[in-house]
């Protein structure tokens, strides 16, 4: 029964089932869609009438898809309504591209960028776009190499750009630009954004704030810009803030992309809001864990102070102590740094890449009762960290949880992994052949 293909055609067949009138248009971008057979068997006799939902007809219109078609971003359902009716019903998925057709692998791509000169290039091979207030402003609108003759002066300007470029099928993240507004600002802002982008392409980037809140993020703007507390401490609201707003949208309506995990310990708390992504940041984690290690190594070679003065100041300058930490005990030093090498397990194979917190992420996000819930990897670097994720995801671990991934990096880094040393020496050799050719 496996061997026998079908289509959604062959409930027509014999005249038991007949189409809606008021959808034939819409039915007829299924007909020729897949159709399991046993299901097929199963609804003999019970469905009489065949449609699409309000949903579908809503996607269709809304994204002006050409006849015959139906857009990527959206997998194909059947849903039965009683009284005969069975509806065809497009749910959002990016997992899927045009047609209802799976993407050709269970990982997905996105991009950080809020070019849309550098995303057009790419747009066919990514299902996920990130834009942070850095990514936005610093790197484009406010960048006169990247924004060409200052064409896009506004945030609302690029987005809705980018959306034309992308087209249905990739989800764009978009950040809020101050995450301590008031709830009514921040619904506004979200609605400006879904308005422009849709319900089903918006994701709403939350970020996780720690001991931040609106009245000491000043501290991060002026002077050395340095934050005056540790970054665990702090109270319980703002710590939890980002975790309530991120489930205030969700109440809402939105997806949420809960962002600044850097931690394995950060994630079964930041499921509990309920996202649509939850995010590993590996590369700035992986090079400190290097630093630390190394000046731990140093120390433990030749005892010498001067080892953990430089761990200490390490440790300020990276955020992991504050700077009334300046002159915190060397043995306290020691022990924190030895604690953070032990906890990401740098020394083993586990930790060694730096992808010990991706590991541990996706083992979570296996148990949770998340089905939506995908984990992007972010925030890369270097030669080895694409390679390094590219084997993790073929290790037998995780083969399971492949279609729960969504790599994002930077574009220009992106593309680096699509070629090779050898591209270059086969082609000056293909080349140079066919110079030849009369």
């Amino acid at each position: 029964m496996a061997e026998i293909k079908t289509t959604v055609r062959a409930m027509l067949a014999g005249g038991a089932v007949s189409v809606v009138k008021a959808d034939e248009a819409y039915v007829r971008r299924v007909l020729d869609k897949p159709f399991d057979i046993e299901t097929l068997l199963g609804l003999e006799g019970l469905v009489r009438h065949l449609g699409v939902t309000a949903e579908f007809k809503e996607v269709i219109d809304y994204f002006k898809v050409p006849e015959g078609k139906t857009p990527a971003g959206f997998r194909i359902e059947y849903a039965y309504q009683g009284d005969g009716l069975l509806c065809a019903d497009l749910v959002r998925d990016i997992s899927y591209g045009e047609n209802g057709e799976m993407r050709p692998t269970n990982v997905l791509f996105s991009a950080d960028s809020a070019n849309p000169y550098e995303v057009a290039p790419i747009k066919g091979l990514i299902a996920n776009l990130t834009c942070n207030p850095g990514i936005i402003y610093d790197l484009f609108i406010n960048n006169p190499k990247a924004n060409v003759g200052n064409k896009f002066k506004t945030r609302e300007e690029v987005m809705q750009e980018l959306g034309n470029v992308l087209g249905p099928g990739v989800d764009i993240s978009v950040e809020l630009n101050n995450p301590w507004a008031s709830e009514s600002e921040i619904l506004e802002e979200a609605a400006l954004f879904k308005e422009m982008l849709s319900k089903y392409r918006v994701v709403i980037k939350v970020p996780h704030t720690g001991p931040v809140n609106g009245q000491n993020v000043g501290e991060l703007l002026k002077g050395d810009k340095k934050f005056q507390r540790r970054w665990d401490e702090g109270n319980t609201a703002d710590f939890v803030h980002g975790h309530n707003l991120a489930l205030l949208l969700k109440e809402h309506g939105y997806r949420i992309n809960f962002t600044l995990m850097f931690e394995p310990y950060q994630t079964a708390l930041a499921l509990q809001a309920k996202p649509y992504f939850i995010n590993s940041f590996i590369r700035h984690r992986l090079v400190v864990s290097q630093l630390i290690t190394d000046l731990l190594a140093k120390y433990r070679a030749d005892k010498k102070d001067e080892h953990l003065v430089a761990l200490r100041s390490l440790l300020v300058e990276r955020d992991y102590l504050a700077p009334t930490d300046a002159s915190m005990d060397l043995g306290k030093v020691l022990e924190r740094a030895s604690l953070y090498e032990e906890y990401r397990q740098f020394t083993k194979p586990e930790g060694s890449d730096g992808l010990d917190g991706v590991r541990h992420n996706l083992r979570v996000l296996r148990q949770a009762n998340l089905p939506d819930t995908r984990l992007i990897i972010c925030s890369m670097e270097g030669d080895r960290n694409y390679p390094d994720i590219d084997k993790l995801l073929a290790e037998p671990e995780f083969l399971d949880m492949t279609r729960k991934v969504v790599i994002t990096t930077e574009p220009a880094y992106l593309v680096k992994w699509t070629t090779t040393p050898q591209v270059v020496t086969y082609q000056r050799r293909f080349m140079n052949a066919a110079s030849t050719a009369k």
